[in-house]
């Protein structure tokens, strides 16, 4: 009998069960982490409000496609106002926080 695998569209849940990932800590994710939990927060609000792709680009005046960039990992074109525009939609706000990481600044 095959192993039955459970769908999901928790990246984080997706990482850990697949390659044993921990995106806290290892390196080479943290490059790519921002964007990830970016695209994942936009799709948990807009599917939480029980809204399409096409009804959101609709409320914030863009197209699907957008959306669907915007809900993609590997995108890194997000813009603040898009953002702001979205979270507006969904009854929301943007909350931009500076977390202290674990290496030294940039000169």
């Amino acid at each position: 009998m095959a192993k039955k695998t459970n769908k999901s569209t928790d990246g984080v849940s997706i990482l850990r069960s697949r390659y044993d990932i921990d995106i806290s800590s290892d390196e080479s994710v943290q490059q790519w982490a921002e964007p990830f939990r970016v695209a994942q927060l936009l799709f948990d609000a807009r599917t939480a409000a029980g809204l399409t792709q096409g009804e959101i680009a609709e409320k914030v005046g863009t197209t699907q496609s957008v959306i669907s960039q915007l809900e993609s990992a590997d995108y890194e074109g997000h813009s603040l106002s898009m953002l702001r525009r979205i979270a507006a939609a969904l009854g929301s706000h943007v909350e931009i926080r500076l977390v202290p990481g674990s290496k030294e600044p940039a000169a």
